[in-house]
């Protein structure tokens, strides 16, 4: 199964290039996902929870960055986990690319699924694993923009300059220090809502199948 996604980031592609290869940073952003640990040069051990039709699945696995290519901006992950209730696995070949988009960036994501088990019977309606997946990938990049927003420094004021008469000469203070702004937590990521996703699907395919577009 061939899916394709595509979002945008509020920086310049190198600096997205750079962010996007953190995963320990942007994992979180993912609903869903939680990073175990950092096996190595690109390599890492995950979970990721997600509804297929009417079951909640629970995947456990390894992704490993597997090419990169710098000067075009484009890497390739493989990803393979099972469903810790032994129903079945999935399998992703990931293929990411970059691309300036006005004065961010725009990325492209084609991924190879493979389905196993009965993890398959689950998913077996391409436009439902379609759905899923644009649901999953708006809501990352939202979450990642917001973290983006939190990270960014505060604006430091100019501290204003004042005169202060002395005798025999001028002296200039200044009258007031730069404001530092409180930190900021990031934002934790939004845990997939099954109900509410249900419901969304569910409603999408019923459209689907009387004929209108569910865009």
């Amino acid at each position: 199964m061939n899916i394709h996604n595509r979002f945008e980031v509020p920086l310049p592609p190198d600096q997205a290039w750079a962010v996007l290869l953190d995963i320990p940073r942007i994992a979180p952003c993912m609903p869903g996902a939680r990073l175990i640990s950092v096996d190595g040069d690109d390599a890492y051990t995950g979970e990721v929870q997600v509804r297929l039709g009417p079951v909640v699945m629970s995947f456990r696995g390894q992704a490993r960055i597997t090419s990169k290519d710098e000067a075009n901006r484009s890497a390739t992950v493989r990803a393979e986990g099972r469903d810790q209730k032994g129903r079945g696995g999935a399998t992703a070949d990931v293929t990411f690319r970059m691309v300036p988009a006005g004065a961010g960036t725009a990325v492209e994501i084609d991924t190879a699924l493979t389905l196993s088990g009965s993890v398959a019977q689950y998913g077996r309606g391409a436009g439902m694993i379609n759905d899923l997946a644009n649901h999953l990938i708006g809501q990352f990049a939202g979450n990642l923009r917001k973290e983006l927003d939190a990270a960014r420094p505060a604006p430091v004021e100019t501290p204003a300059v004042v005169a202060e008469p002395v005798t025999g000469e001028t002296a200039q203070v200044a009258a007031a220090a730069p404001a530092v702004a409180p930190a900021q937590a990031q934002p934790e990521a939004s845990p997939i809502s099954g109900f509410r996703l249900g419901l969304w699907l569910a409603w999408r395919q019923f459209l689907r199948l009387i004929g209108r577009n569910p865009a």
